[in-house]
């Protein structure tokens, strides 16, 4: 099933990543199972920005404790490839938890979507997620 994603959205991802670049940006997805609504930055905590990402874990708590009392839906997160190609690499699969949420991945102008799931295509950790962009 194909995630939306709006054409400001993407531009948007790909300008963080562009001034984060040499380093990763990351963030959160929120929206439905459908739909990415909105994205929020988050600081990249990982001991090698450069190399890696890691999520600021006081706002992924938060994101998840919001969502637990009936407010936004978190569905993912998203990072960046500065050097390296769009789709998660060996290392986000021995990261990824099979929890079913999407990993998106920015390199350069390109963006693409991933399911974590036991057994994926890739790495035996991601299926891809086609994209559809909307205008709004």
């Amino acid at each position: 099933m194909p995630v939306q994603l709006s054409s400001a959205l993407l531009v948007e991802l790909v300008a963080q990543a562009a001034t984060a670049h040499p380093q990763e940006c990351c963030g959160l997805l929120i929206g439905s199972e459908q739909r990415v609504q909105t994205i929020r930055p988050c600081a990249n905590v990982a001991d090698d920005p450069a190399t890696g990402f890691e999520i600021d874990p006081g706002a992924l708590i938060a994101a998840e404790r919001a969502m637990r009392q009936g407010g936004e839906q978190l569905i993912g997160h998203y990072h960046s490839h500065p050097n390296g190609r769009c789709e998660p690499s060996p290392r986000d699969a021995a990261s990824a938890a099979d929890d079913g949420r999407l990993w998106l991945i920015i390199a350069g102008q390109q963006v693409s979507v991933w399911r974590a799931v036991s057994g994926g295509a890739l790495y035996d950790a991601f299926d891809p997620v086609p994209i559809t962009l909307s205008d709004g």
